[in-house]
């Protein structure tokens, strides 16, 4: 990687991207993999940090379907996304790379406290953070705690890495084979066309704040590298590009 084009980026990978090919837990190689294309583009100067969502492990809109509290549910959401975070912090560790972990929702023995000024500090410094926890409330995915973070933290992008989905379609292109894929879309377009980019909250936020959102394939070779690169990979979600 000769070039670095996103200096500062936020990577949210969710929980279902961890889980591979299983419908539940961790694909170890999945996150080893992860972790060496972050070591990659962290030797040459990109900032990056991590959300993690927890949908390999819990998720809450099928709980409080199930009759549990909306609430309750979605704070064992959090929970779930402290493991995520604890196991990438692992894989991160183990290649080398600087890391720090921070939660929205208390948990010290484990995590620091998201502090906005020290998660900016520790990219200055190099290391990779983790974001975990959510945006610590309930109501809120982790697809806005992403875009909460990327606009706090003065992100120049946002990169949403999908389970074997390599952009924005028209429709489900697993079930429809003729569904046409986006190079470039407009927030409003998304919008309107209800397209499964994120959920509304965390777009509107983007659009709010000019963050830029590419949604790309985490399988394909390569694809953290090469979008931090700058590479045309999936596709971008903004006003202009």
């Amino acid at each position: 990687m000769p070039e670095i084009k996103h200096k500062r980026s936020i990577l949210k990978v969710s929980g279902e991207a961890l889980s591979g090919q299983s419908p539940f837990g961790i694909d170890i190689a999945i996150m080893s993999n992860i972790a060496k294309q972050i070591k990659k583009v962290n030797e040459i100067g990109a900032e990056v940090a991590i959300v993690v969502g927890g949908g390999n492990f819990w998720r809450g809109v099928s709980a409080e379907e199930n009759g549990m509290d909306r609430v309750t549910a979605d704070y064992a959401g959090m929970l779930a996304t402290v493991i995520n975070a604890l196991a990438l912090q692992d894989a991160l560790e183990r290649e080398g790379v600087p890391t720090r972990t921070q939660s929205a929702i208390e948990i010290r023995s484990v995590a620091e406290p998201y502090i906005r000024r020290r998660a900016i500090r520790h990219l200055e410094k190099g290391r990779v953070i983790i974001l975990t926890g959510g945006t610590g409330n309930p109501y809120f995915t982790t697809d806005t705690a992403a875009a909460l973070r990327a606009i706090e933290i003065g992100a120049n992008v946002l990169l949403m890495a999908k389970n074997k989905v390599d952009g924005v379609y028209d429709a489900d292109p697993r079930d429809n084979p003729q569904a046409r894929r986006f190079e470039h879309i407009s927030y409003l377009d998304a919008l309107n066309l209800r397209l499964e980019v994120m959920d509304s909250t965390a777009l509107s936020l983007c659009m709010d704040n000019h963050i830029p959102i590419i949604v790309f394939d985490l399988m394909a070779p390569h694809s953290i590298e090469r979008v931090i690169a700058g590479e045309p990979v999936g596709t971008v979600v903004s006003d202009k590009w």
